[in-house]
């Protein structure tokens, strides 16, 4: 009984520090994610959007923005502090915007990843009266506000 004991302890432990160190996940604000996480601050204070990606923001006027990102994906934290930025700087009306960081599984306690079929992070979903009208996944082609206005 007692090995039983100890072989199910050392068994749950690598449990118990995974759940220590899973990745934040659920609606984030732009003040927490560039304040707690360096690498998207040091990104967002190192960006510097064109005139002409300020100006293509316009296009955006209106929509619905939805932005599934993980806090540990080395495109998330290159992209997403990009929009954040570009989002600022040309003051665009958008309907909504969520900020929603995933786990490692790319899932939520909402269900807003697995509602929008998340497969890769980032990934910006441009929709109006919930339709979904522009998907940028991963890394732009182009640059991130050409993208996110294709077709607008």
């Amino acid at each position: 009984m007692f090995k039983q004991l100890i072989l199910l302890c050392a068994l749950s432990m690598p449990l118990v520090s995974n759940a220590a160190t899973a990745p934040f996940s659920g609606e984030i604000s732009t003040q927490t994610l560039l304040s707690d996480y360096d690498k998207f601050n040091k990104q967002y204070q190192a960006f510097t959007p064109t005139e002409q990606d300020i100006a293509l923001m316009q296009k955006l006027a209106g929509k619905e923005l939805i932005v599934l990102f993980g806090t540990w994906c080395h495109d998330s934290q290159r992209e997403v502090p990009k929009l954040i930025k570009l989002l600022e700087e040309s003051r665009v009306e958008l309907a909504s915007i969520d900020y929603v960081a995933v786990g490692y599984n790319k899932r939520d306690d909402a269900g807003i990843a697995q509602a929008h079929d998340l497969q890769y992070t980032p990934t910006f979903v441009v929709k109006q009266n919930g339709k979904e009208l522009v998907r940028v996944i991963e890394k732009p082609t182009g640059t991130l506000a050409q993208d996110l206005t294709q077709g607008l």
